[in-house]
This record gives structure tokens, sequence and C-alpha cells, in this order.
């Protein structure tokens, strides 16, 4: 735990920026946006029960923090010693969470292992040699409902990819197809999602491969073992089901 507190205080290195010498939520606002630009216009604004803090999530996706007087910003990770928490993760681990029940699940293709009575959503590129690797090891997925969007972010033909796959009679074989034994899918035509699975990828801050996310809504970036995934998998579905 040292080594990793040690990592946490050097990745929290405090960006002292000056900011009018102000009190109160009103100039906080104001201090932080007298230096940000568009990108990082505040969302959300709160006081903290710890350091006399104000935390602030930025348009960005970013989370920082000010002080209570408005006199600086604070960038990194915040780690509560007495209880070993990561306070900054966890915080942004909620702040990313979605609910599944919000996402338009027709514009994803579907997959159903057994029972489908699990729920797993990725966001994946056709070009993504690890969405490649994980799709090999969901063929193996027990009891589970996939939901695929596919994202066109990493490649110039990703899109053509993404539109043929989802324009083949079977959009899934397709998808495995491609994805499992590098069989090219066949050029195709028609009203396709691809764009708008752009949009809400960008509207949730998605911009690596793949990003997953659970029956409870919480976000898993990057790939994740068979067996990591498939417990993690279980631990939402055991939330939602409480």
């Amino acid at each position: 735990m040292k080594s990793s507190i040690r990592r946490a205080f050097v990745a929290a290195s405090i960006l002292a920026i000056s900011l009018p010498a102000l009190a109160g939520e009103a100039e906080v606002r104001k201090g932080i946006a007298s230096i940000m630009r568009e990108e990082g216009k505040i969302v959300s604004l709160q006081k903290v029960p710890y350091g006399n803090l104000y935390e602030v999530v930025l348009s960005n996706g970013d989370l920082v923090y000010a002080d209570d007087k408005g006199t600086f910003l604070l960038t990194g990770q915040i780690i509560d010693l007495k209880n070993k928490k990561n306070v900054t993760a966890a915080r942004e681990a909620e702040l990313s969470r979605v609910n599944v029940a919000d996402l338009p699940l027709k514009q994803a293709v579907k997959q159903v292992r057994g029972t489908g009575k699990r729920i797993l959503v990725t966001f994946e590129d056709p070009n993504c040699g690890y969405c490649k690797k994980l799709a090999k090891e969901l063929k193996g997925v027990k009891d589970t409902t996939i939901y695929t969007f596919m994202i066109p972010i990493l490649s110039p033909d990703s899109m053509d990819k993404s539109r043929n796959i989802w324009c083949a009679k079977d959009r899934a074989a397709s998808w495995n197809d491609w994805m499992t034994e590098n069989k090219m899918p066949a050029d195709a035509q028609c009203d396709n999602p691809i764009a708008k699975n752009a949009e809400m990828a960008r509207k949730y801050r998605i911009s690596g491969t793949p990003t997953m996310f659970l029956a409870d809504g919480s976000r898993l970036g990057g790939y994740l073992p068979p067996d990591q995934l498939d417990k993690a998998i279980n631990e939402a579905e055991a939330k939602v089901g409480k």
C-alpha cells in the first residue's frame, strides 16, 4: 500500500494556478472560468467534507479541486490515508457510470450466450487489437447477452468495416468472423447507426476501446482477462439483483 500511496502522491502534482483571492462557490466558479477554455467548462461544483476543498467536474471529464478561498486549483489523486482509499478514483468511477436502460441498445450488435441473463455492453472499434482478443474470449462466456456498439475511432477504414458489419445479413456472425477469424466483411450499404454510436461515445467520454459497461452501469476501461471480467459481471449482476 505504501508504494501505491507514494505513486499516487507523485501523480498528484499540485497545479498551483493563482486564482482570485475570493471565498465562496460563486467566486470559485468565476476564478476557474477565467483560466479555462470551453472544454474546461464547469459541469458541477460542490464542497467536499475534507481538506476545505471544492470538487470541480469539467466538461472534458476531468475531476479537479479548488480550495475554499478560491486561491488554488489542484489536480491529481486525493488519498484518504486513514481509510487507505483513493477518494478521487472512487468518485471518478461513480461519475463514469451510465444507466444501461438509457442506452439505445437497438444500435448495438446483439449476441446471446446461453440463457443471456447477464448483461455486458461494449464499445469497440473493428480495428482494435484488444477488442479482437476480447471477442475470441467472449465466444466462451456463459449466460450473457452482449451488446456491442461499433465506434470508428482508430483507423480511416473503421467506419467502412463497421458499416459493412452492420449491414450484413447476420451482424453477429459478420462481427465475429472479422474479429476472430480476420474474414473481411463484404461491402454493404444500408441505414446504420455508426455515426450515432460515435456521437454517443463522445457524450460518455469514451476515447479508448474496448470500453465496457456492466448491468449496474459501472465502467470497465480496457481489456480484462476472462476470469476477472466474469467476476466483474457477476458482482454487477448481484448489485442489480439486491
